[in-house]
């Protein structure tokens, strides 16, 4: 299985599992930036070189070996279940992406067809219904989730404490897992743990955000998406999200945080 979705600077300064939807973008051109003084010019998910990625074969023998002796600081980033899953709704499903199409080719027809989601057009100012276009994509989100149909999970709303085990079953452990809504200050600890090649200043560092921008934006505040039968849904899926990263299930308008998380506890019930 070896570490799939695990970045790693070419310095080998630090290791980053992505998890999709939480600040991924932002933290590989930090890394990227820490290594060689500039950004990467595109998506640093395109980025073929400049970074070891499990993704290129010729990383995986240096990742896997310095993840399993554990040389590096290594760390993760998570976000909200409620806010996470709405932004994948509105970039991947409403969104056209940067080829100029829907994603994942025949995901959005198959969604009309099958569920009644209305996704609307960049060319009438996507106007739909977003809360109940939403709802039914969330019974989507959840049949991939939970009975793997009408087909795999995509790796935007699945687990990010499924994200998150691969690393540790397969031998990592994390030094630092911290939140998207606190991203500065969970940041600035990843980087005052490591030494790196250019000193990396986070009040100067813009925010990478690919997924901006090319959908409709979001009408009405997170809470309004979710009725009694959504939140039970989202509980369903992301029951060990809202436990392992300490987020408030009751309140879909609290997107912080409500405790500290406990490192221990993720290795421990992720790791079995």
């Amino acid at each position: 299985m070896g570490f799939p979705g695990t970045w790693m600077t070419e310095s080998e300064s630090v290791v980053y599992r992505v998890v999709p939807k939480c600040a991924c973008s932002t933290i590989g051109q930090i890394m990227y930036y820490s290594d060689h003084g500039e950004f990467f010019d595109g998506d640093i998910h395109d980025a073929q070189g400049g970074m070891h990625k499990w993704a290129m074969e010729d990383s995986q023998p240096l990742i896997s070996a310095n993840v399993k002796g554990h040389q590096s600081f290594a760390f993760t980033c998570v976000r909200n279940p409620y806010t996470r899953i709405l932004s994948s709704f509105f970039d991947k499903i409403c969104g056209i992406q940067r080829n100029g199409k829907r994603y994942r080719g025949n995901l959005v027809p198959l969604l009309i067809q099958k569920y009644g989601i209305e996704v609307g057009d960049p060319e009438t100012g996507f106007e739909f219904d977003q809360i109940k276009s939403f709802r039914r994509f969330l019974l989507f989100a959840r049949d991939t989730i939970k009975f793997r149909r009408p087909m795999d999970p995509d790796i935007h709303w699945s687990a990010q404490s499924g994200h998150i085990s691969t690393f540790i079953v397969n031998g990592g452990r994390y030094d630092k897992i911290f939140w998207t809504e606190a991203f500065n200050d969970g940041m600035q600890q990843v980087l005052d743990g490591i030494e790196t090649p250019h000193k990396v200043d986070l009040a100067k560092i813009p925010r990478f955000n690919e997924s901006e921008g090319h959908g409709p934006k979001r009408a009405h505040p997170v809470e309004d998406y979710f009725d009694d039968l959504s939140k039970h849904l989202v509980y369903e899926i992301y029951k060990k999200d809202f436990v392992l990263f300490k987020y408030d299930f009751e309140n879909p308008g609290n997107k912080m945080p409500v405790g500290e998380i406990d490192l221990d506890e993720v290795h421990a019930k992720l790791g079995a």
